[in-house]
C-alpha cells in the first residue's frame, strides 16, 4: 500500500504533504533531520493519511492535495473548517 500522508510541525505552523510507501520509516527520516525541506522545523507529526494501492495514485493525490495551498478545502479535508 501507498500514503499520501500530511505532516504538521510541533513547533512551527507548517504542513508538509507527501507520499510514501512506510509511513513510520518516512516520518522517522522527517524527525531525524534526513529530509532538507523539513529539518528545520522538527519535530513533525502526522495529522492526516489516506491509503492507495499504487503508487501513482498516491503521487496524484499529492498533487492534489498540494494545489489546495492551505485555503478552505485543506482545512475542509483536515476538519478544520465546517460547511
Amino acid at each position: 500500500m501507498f500514503h499520501v500522508y500530511i505532516l504538521e510541525s510541533e513547533v512551527s505552523v507548517r504542513r508538509y504533504i507527501g507520499s510514501c510507501e512506510s509511513l513510520d520509516r518516512r516520518l522517522s527520516k522527517h524527525n531525524s533531520g534526513s529530509v532538507r525541506s523539513t529539518k528545520a522545523y522538527r519535530p513533525w507529526k502526522i495529522i492526516y493519511t489516506e491509503e492507495f494501492e499504487t503508487r501513482s495514485e498516491a503521487y496524484k493525490r499529492e498533487k492534489e492535495i498540494k494545489s489546495f495551498k492551505g485555503g478552505i478545502k485543506l482545512k475542509r479535508l483536515l476538519g478544520l473548517f465546517a460547511d
